[in-house]
């Protein structure tokens, strides 16, 4: 009896070992590239596509994937899961969306990689590409007027919300460091309007499931 109940737990550590291993498995990444039309990702559902393209290009496949975006009837906060989210090289990014929206998350210009495990270009590289769409407020809720027509538009007309994958700014207030809130676009939606304030059209995605 004893025998079998060692092995039993035996078992269940090698199993739990095995379940936290595979938990590491890529859940969160910045794009490599946008949708190449400014703010245009053809909706929340273009964008929630274009994550889980670029994740099975990169060789991660059974997971769905959803952008970090708010619109006008939905909040970024929300359509990301439980976490905990990992990135390419399987260092933890956050526990939950609790920490994830508060000072305990692990972003950083060396830890908010793409899908291939590669860094962001931030402040002083050349190009800066470290705006990243949200249309969200730091606490993930949505930003009213500043999703560019709900991720539909790439002319000059419409604003879009941005934070640092970074974290580093013109300054050291709190929104120069925000990586999911620090300004808005200038001058539009557009693909030359985002690269004009240091972006290109990235944008964050996370495994829901």
């Amino acid at each position: 009896m004893r025998k079998l109940l060692f092995f039993s737990a035996t078992v269940a550590l090698i199993l739990a070992g095995s379940a936290h291993a595979q938990d590491k498995t890529m859940s969160f990444f910045v794009t490599s590239a946008g949708s190449g039309k400014g703010a245009d990702l053809g909706g929340l559902a273009g964008a929630d596509a274009h994550c889980g393209k670029l994740a099975e290009a990169a060789g991660v496949t059974g997971k769905t994937w959803h952008a970090y975006l708010s619109s006008k009837d939905a909040d970024a906060r929300d359509r990301i899961g439980k976490g905990p989210w990992f990135n390419a090289k399987g260092e933890k990014i956050a526990d939950d969306v609790a920490s994830l929206h508060s000072d305990k998350n692990n972003l950083t210009k060396q830890t908010a990689l793409n899908e291939k495990g590669e860094v962001i270009n931030g402040r002083g590289d050349k190009p800066n590409r470290h705006d990243i769409l949200t249309g969200s407020n730091p606490d993930g809720t949505r930003a009213a007027d500043k999703t560019c027509g709900d991720w539909t538009q790439s002319g000059a007309e419409g604003v879009a919300l941005m934070g640092h994958s970074d974290r580093t700014g013109l300054d050291d207030s709190a929104a120069a460091k925000s990586w999911n809130s620090s300004h808005g676009s200038r001058g539009g939606c557009s693909q030359d309007a985002l690269k004009g304030t240091g972006g290109d059209g990235l944008f964050y995605c996370f495994a829901a499931e």
